[in-house]
């Protein structure tokens, strides 16, 4: 399911035009991006977690060459599923 679709099924569950769910969407997507800038954990009930972790700097191995380098440290985003989710999941 791309952008398109996923705003096309929300706006028919909701019973919105489609010009509004997509600004919702966006508007949703907006505030999330804020928190992740600002090292907020984004925790959704029945959903799950959205944390902002440091990945720490380390030496890679170019296996063709033999060649070694550092990666530096960046920041990755983590998710973390919820009970309820999970379960959903296996119960299937």
């Amino acid at each position: 399911m791309n952008n398109k679709e996923f705003i096309a099924e929300l706006s028919k569950q909701i019973n919105l035009p489609i010009g509004t769910t997509a600004k919702l969407v966006d508007d949703t997507i907006r505030i999330l991006e804020e928190h992740f800038l600002h090292d907020e954990t984004v925790s959704i009930s029945s959903f799950g977690t959205f944390e902002v972790k440091k990945k720490m700097e380390r030496i890679s191995v170019n296996p063709t060459t033999g060649k070694r380098y550092l990666i530096p440290p960046k920041l990755v985003l983590g998710f973390k599923q919820s009970n309820v989710l999970k379960e959903k999941f296996n119960a299937e």
